[in-house]
């Protein structure tokens, strides 16, 4: 009996040794070193976490010289993308390339809150531009976000939820007028919104997504801060361009190079810029109960100009206007003393 309850209990031990092994060898070797990695920066926490889309905007920001790269802990590489540590004017910053559209923004922006020690998150890079008061060159810092990109598309007769926030009717874009659009219409719904605050599984209606109060007032400070107008000795915008804080933008995933539906937009939802990941990052950032800001520069008139988008002339320009917003931000938030 008691040889019986010795083998019983060198199996149980058997089979524990091997899910460890099995759970140890699940997690591949490079992720281990990352999350000690992170262990170790945590430690010299809290970070703001700034992030930002694509290639040229990165060069924008890097080219500002202003990132202050962590000599002992440069950088952490998860699931693709490098997190890399440093300070700007003596500030403490992760900064990441999250990717083009909603999906990238949202998953790099979780990743960053769930992984680090981060205070709050400034997110920027370049959009297009829906406000004819508004320039090229351009830097805005809205208020508040909305996400345009969920659809009900109905039939040209189908009945439109009750509950949608705008529509609109493909067919009154028909040229010439009249006769049956077959694409029909297009409800705009609300987002789903789930918070730390909130009840578990009851998300709450959400048409726009508010940014951080505070740091709205901090960044107001910045307004009338010298924006570079040339991209090069031959191509210079008309007008000085500058920085407008407080107006709205949207976010879908859709690059909007249209005059009509640029108008749409303005019209409806009266935002000023439109881009692919804002939206995203803000909703999750505020989900999480952390602070958020985001600042876009201006590089084209989304559909709106007589011939080619601008954006690969002026977008490099518009990218580096926005980093310099961002590193004077940075340099108030340093100087506040209620964000120490």
């Amino acid at each position: 009996m008691a040889s019986e309850q010795a083998a019983k209990c060198l199996v149980i031990i058997l089979l524990s040794i091997t899910l460890l092994v099995i759970s140890v060898s699940a997690t591949p070797s490079n992720k281990r070193k990352s999350l000690n990695t992170i262990k170790e920066v945590n430690r010299k926490g809290p970070y703001i976490g700034l992030i930002t889309v694509f290639p040229p905007e990165e060069d924008a920001f890097f080219t500002t010289g202003a990132f202050e790269i962590n000599p002992h802990h440069p950088f952490v590489d998860l699931s693709g993308r490098r997190f890399r540590i440093g300070k700007v004017h003596g500030r403490k910053v992760i900064y990441v390339r999250c990717g083009v559209g909603m999906v990238n923004a949202a998953a790099a922006t979780q990743q960053m809150l769930d992984l680090f020690d981060i205070r709050g998150i400034v997110h920027f890079g370049i959009a297009g531009n829906a406000n004819n008061s508004m320039s090229i060159g351009d830097v805005t810092i809205p208020k508040q976000f909305a996400h345009t990109g969920i659809w009900d598309w109905l039939k040209p007769n189908g009945i439109l939820p009750s509950d949608d926030v705008a529509h609109l009717d493909i067919g009154s874009y028909n040229v010439p007028k009249g006769g049956v659009n077959l694409l029909g219409r297009i409800g705009y719904s609300y987002e789903q919104f789930f918070s730390e605050t909130g009840k578990p599984d009851a998300a709450q209606p959400l048409v726009w997504a508010k940014i951080s109060q505070h740091w709205l007032r901090l960044a107001a400070k910045l307004e009338g801060m010298e924006l570079q107008q040339c991209v090069n000795s031959s191509n210079c915008l008309p007008q000085k361009p500058k920085l407008v804080v407080g107006l709205r933008g949207s976010t879908s995933n859709i690059f909007v190079d249209n005059a009509a539906y640029r108008d749409f937009l303005f019209q409806t939802f009266h935002v000023s810029s439109v881009d692919m990941e804002s939206a995203a990052v803000a909703m999750t950032t505020l989900s999480n109960g952390f602070p958020v800001i985001v600042i876009r520069g201006l590089s084209d008139l989304a559909g709106g100009q007589a011939g080619q988008n601008s954006i690969r002339i002026f977008g490099p320009l518009a990218a580096l206007n926005a980093a310099k917003v961002v590193v004077q931000f940075i340099r108030t938030l340093s100087d506040d003393p209620s964000q120490h």
